[in-house]
């Protein structure tokens, strides 16, 4: 199958993809909101809760404008190599764990970002510069 009728089957099949979809299918983190769903021989990740997405979605566009200047972007909305997305999902949600609570295992994504709206009233008051030094500290990624 080749990427266009993927992408199209993929749209059509998937009512809620994961925002943090990547992050979650490399064990990186792991989220009780997600679904692990097979089609066209490749594996995707959904989001149960339409609430939980929103928020998700939310705190990766966050993430996206703050690591933007680390991964030397000049626009927040220009495309990502695997490797920088798994640097924005990966890093920043075990950087914003560990600001959160000195640890950087991130056993449900659902449930850190509920611990930093009881923290901070609103995702948009998170400390992201604080994040994106926490995630160089705890997030390497792949090593060759």
């Amino acid at each position: 199958m080749d990427e266009t009728a993927f992408r199209q089957k993929l749209a059509e099949a998937i009512e809620r993809p994961c925002t943090f979809g990547k992050s979650v299918l490399t064990r990186c983190v792991g989220c009780e909101r997600s679904d692990r769903v097979q089609i066209a021989e490749r594996e995707v990740v959904t989001c149960q809760n339409a609430a939980s997405l929103s928020r998700c979605t939310e705190l990766h566009v966050h993430l996206r404008h703050s690591f933007a200047f680390a991964l030397g972007k000049v626009h927040d909305d220009d495309v990502l190599s695997h490797a920088q997305e798994m640097r924005v999902q990966c890093g920043g949600l075990k950087g914003l764990q560990y600001v959160l609570n000195d640890n950087a295992e991130v056993a449900n994504v659902d449930a850190l970002l509920e611990s930093a709206i009881r923290n901070w009233s609103d995702l948009a008051e998170i400390p992201y510069s604080e994040v994106v030094h926490a995630a160089a500290l705890c997030y390497k990624g792949r090593h060759s």
